[in-house]
């Protein structure tokens, strides 16, 4: 099974900013829709942005709208989130992985990317 192997997280200041990665070295990577998803101890977790496979449409939670945006390199498999602006509520792990709308079903996530923002 191809793993997503999320990274670039770190702490940073409330207004800093943070560039994840995510590597998907799956063969029809160019075929799939992709989405960043966040989760914090205790809530289930939730979306954050997507793109679609061929980077042309964007879509991003009204919570992080005009502060994050999402980008990918199908030649090398890789989605990127830029974060500007960050603020104390962006504190969590993040992930990646295929976007659908039943994405809360997929079974297969990496392992994530600690983001932590002090205020």
């Amino acid at each position: 099974q191809v793993q997503l192997v999320e990274s670039g997280g770190g702490l940073v200041q409330a207004g800093g900013s943070l560039r994840l990665s995510c590597a998907y070295p799956e063969p029809r990577f160019s075929s799939y829709d992709m989405g960043w998803y966040r989760q914090t101890p205790g809530k289930d977790r939730e979306f954050v942005a997507s793109i679609v496979f061929n980077g042309r449409s964007t879509f991003y939670a009204d919570s992080v709208k005009g502060r994050f945006t999402i980008s990918r390199d199908n030649a090398k498999n890789m989605v990127y989130l830029q974060m500007n602006g960050l603020k104390h509520e962006d504190t969590a792990i993040y992930y990646c992985n295929v976007w659908t709308s039943g994405w809360k079903s997929l079974s297969s996530w990496g392992q994530g990317t600690q983001v932590t923002v002090s205020s």
